[in-house]
């Protein structure tokens, strides 16, 4: 039996407040379900601007305990409305002054099935993230939803190979990448890197960028050009527009996934008894 599932990323600007920022998510969710999808991500932070682009204390009243907070549990409600799994970026207390950048996955069925904290951290001008989170201490967490294994890895976290291995060394079908990149030297690696996932792991990646301008908290311009990539690293379908908010609905062959890995046997013939450098600090 063809195991065919349809995918969904929303690429959105900011609002300008958090109520109506979740509000418009759960509108885009309700459309995507019409259109068919069976799973979907949300961009990183998601209903907050990002806030990151400075560094200021006010911004940590954004944060919610996962999944005991009312973010979530609404996104459990929607989940089961739909009857889509989704991946929810959001921005997490674990206990006073200690805050993660967190995405939450919900099955279908609104079960909450865990969460993934962001490992990387940049903190440089117009990414202070280390001001507003602690480092991701969760590891690589591969979930069993209703459409297959998915895994979680945030933004920053692309640029670095490891943990996207062991996304897929932990069972990982699909990887939700959810971002905040702005225009610059990264929008060129924007096609590459998460393609180059896909390939060295014989899996799905859908990757989500925001766009526009979040004007009140600084000048970063969000490219978004949100797409899926197949095994092979093609993209499925169109990217996403590079300038306006838009939802894409993609079809994911995961039988594809046996077949590339049947070509290419990169998991067979890789050597990790040479790779202990890789681990030494």
């Amino acid at each position: 039996m063809t195991r065919i599932i349809k995918g969904a990323l929303i690429q959105a600007t900011w609002t300008g407040d958090k109520d109506s920022m979740i509000e418009k998510h759960i509108g885009y969710a309700r459309q995507a379900a019409e259109q068919g999808a069976q799973v979907m991500c949300f961009q990183e932070l998601f209903y907050g601007p990002y806030f990151c682009q400075v560094q200021d204390r006010k911004f940590y009243s954004y944060t919610e305990p996962i999944p005991d907070g009312p973010t979530t549990e609404k996104m459990q409600k929607l989940a089961e409305e739909t009857k889509m799994v989704l991946v929810v970026p959001m921005y997490e207390v674990d206990g006073t002054g200690i805050y993660y950048n967190t995405a939450a996955v919900i099955d279908a069925d609104g079960t909450y099935l865990g969460k993934y904290r962001k490992t990387h951290l940049p903190h440089l001008e117009g990414f202070w993230e280390k001001f507003y989170f602690r480092p991701g201490n969760l590891g690589y967490p591969v979930f069993d939803t209703a459409v297959g294994k998915v895994g979680v890895y945030i933004c920053y976290d692309r640029h670095f190979p490891e943990g996207a291995r062991m996304l897929g060394l932990n069972g990982a079908e699909i990887v939700f990448i959810p971002s905040a990149t702005s225009r610059g030297l990264s929008q060129h690696l924007w096609r590459i890197e998460q393609t180059s996932h896909a390939i060295a792991n014989g899996y799905y990646v859908g990757t989500i960028n925001r766009v526009g301008i979040e004007k009140e908290i600084g000048p970063d311009d969000f490219y978004g050009e949100s797409y899926f990539c197949d095994p092979r690293g093609q993209f499925v379908g169109e990217v996403a527009s590079a300038y306006d908010e838009e939802l894409i609905v993609r079809d994911l062959d995961l039988d594809l996934i046996k077949e590339v890995r049947d070509t290419w046997q990169f998991y067979r013939d890789r050597r990790p008894d040479m790779y202990d450098k890789i681990v030494e600090a």
